[in-house]
């Protein structure tokens, strides 16, 4: 722990280094359009509350709750030269299901001071925090709904009518930062997450969150350069970290730039095996081959003590300057982590790129056979979404089904929800975004997991273009 002393002096440099970004932000100018404020990235500027839905097929009567997707939607319009797709101010946008029905659709910013204070709304109580307005994912942890901002942001509580609550560093505890990733063991019910600031370049945190809400767990894991972990795994016996070469970058910040992470070739690509209950020195670093991963699929653990995480892969991002994410390649890949050797064995899957990974989450940490991605543009695309293609791969067999939405049609992520609580892997809905680019309207689909390139099961057109975003979750209510 730092002294006074050193608090002090790095919060006189910070703030330096601060007001000459600021200054260079300033007098940045666009050399063009910013893919991620045009096209069908445009931001949207209302929040708004629909009832009168139209509904294609039959929505299952057993889906009861709240489709929940976070995003990217800046409030006010940025300055274009500057602006990157992961620092836009969080929006919300929820489905209500009950009954074999659409009770409404909703969109709300996550509010942060700044925002509250336009709409002329008392700001939400809780501890300040950089980023105020979570961006990235919302989820369910102890019976409360979060959206969630990795790099040194707090959570937000949020409504199940999408209304912020309070802001929340969990009693002190998470006072760094929380993560745009946690993951539930749905053996014990503990939220697991690895956790990073992006002014703390020295160190990193495993935290677990018990099924009361509480922290017991907040153990330093000691680091370098300050790298970008976007997400982490959990198997029987460990929590998986992935130190791979995309780290802070100073020259970055001080250019003005809102997203100063760049790819680091100097970084060493590892891999870490950190006991569950262990101290961070006792991790197991592996090493593997320059790569980035944003999101890994699921992981678990061989009977000789070999853990297999499959993930995307991508052999390198933001090399070339603040946009993107923009991989030369992105296959599906997976990791086979050798404790014992302390290397990683890399296979292709899939060679297509593709993103958002998601299983039957029930799964998570245990050996599984399906997982759900959303294809990526064959020839790269400045804007990263714009496929509209969603595919299913088989673990056991390695064999790929392909869902095509058709000629205009853009996917997100889609999640897996079970059909019952006894269901078979695959038994049940995937549930996601599809935008269509020509009408300029969004569909939530409602897709038979088992028959995934059949019929929609639903469809619930909402009037108006929903942005490419990030995560979603299916949160049941009773």
């Amino acid at each position: 722990m730092s002294s006074p002393v050193e608090a002090a002096i790095r919060g006189v440099v910070t703030k330096g280094l601060m007001s000459v970004a600021n200054f260079n932000r300033a007098h940045r100018k666009a050399k063009g359009p910013n893919p991620f404020l045009t096209g069908v990235h445009t931001p949207l500027g209302s929040e708004t509350t629909l009832t009168d839905l139209k509904v294609t097929g039959a929505i299952p009567a057993a889906l009861n709750g709240l489709y929940l997707r976070n995003g990217p939607n800046p409030f006010t319009p940025p300055n274009p030269a500057i602006h990157h797709w992961f620092v836009g101010d969080g929006m919300l946008h929820g489905v209500r299901l009950e009954g074999g029905k659409a009770l409404w659709y909703r969109n709300r910013w996550v509010r942060s001071a700044a925002i509250s204070k336009a709409l002329g709304e008392t700001p939400i109580p809780g501890p300040a925090s950089r980023f105020e307005s979570p961006n990235t994912n919302v989820v369910a942890i102890a019976g409360k709904i979060w959206a969630l901002v990795e790099a040194g942001g707090l959570p937000v509580e949020v409504s199940d009518t999408l209304e912020s609550r309070t802001r929340s560093d969990f009693d002190g505890l998470l006072a760094m930062g929380y993560t745009a990733h946690p993951h539930e063991d749905p053996l014990t019910g503990e939220t697991h997450a690895i956790c990073y600031n992006s002014l703390a370049p020295t160190t990193i945190w495993h935290t677990v969150i018990d099924t009361q809400g509480k922290v017991r767990r907040h153990e330093p894991i000691a680091v370098q350069d300050g790298p970008s972990i976007h997400d982490c795994m959990i198997t029987k016996n460990h929590v998986i970290v992935m130190d791979l070469p995309v780290t802070f970058s100073m020259p970055a910040l001080i250019s003005g730039e809102t997203f100063p992470y760049r790819w680091n070739p100097k970084h060493a690509a590892r891999i870490g095996l950190l006991p569950r209950e262990g101290k961070g020195s006792d991790i197991i670093w592996c090493d593997v081959e320059p790569c980035y991963i944003f999101h890994p699929a699921n992981a678990y653990e061989t009977e000789d003590g070999t853990v297999i995480m499959d993930a995307c892969v991508h052999s390198a991002v933001f090399a070339d300057g603040q946009m993107g994410p923009n991989a030369p390649v992105t296959t599906f890949e997976s990791l086979e982590i050798d404790p014992a050797a302390r290397r990683v064995t890399r296979t292709v899957i899939d060679a297509a790129p593709q993103e958002f990974p998601r299983p039957d989450e029930r799964r998570t940490g245990q050996p599984y056979r399906y997982a759900y991605t959303v294809a990526l543009p064959e020839n790269g695309d400045p804007g990263f979404v714009g496929d509209p293609r969603l595919y299913k791969h088989d673990l056991g067999s390695r064999t790929r089904e392909t869902r095509n939405f058709g000629e205009g049609k853009m996917t997100g992520e889609f999640v897996f929800v079970p059909a019952h609580a006894g269901a078979e892997e695959d038994e049940g809905w995937l549930i996601g975004f599809v935008i269509d680019t020509a009408a300029d309207t969004t569909d939530l689909v409602i897709l038979n997991a088992h028959d995934f390139t059949g019929p929609a099961v639903a469809t619930i057109t909402i009037p108006h273009r929903i942005p490419p975003g990030f995560h979603g979750n299916w949160i049941p209510l009773a």
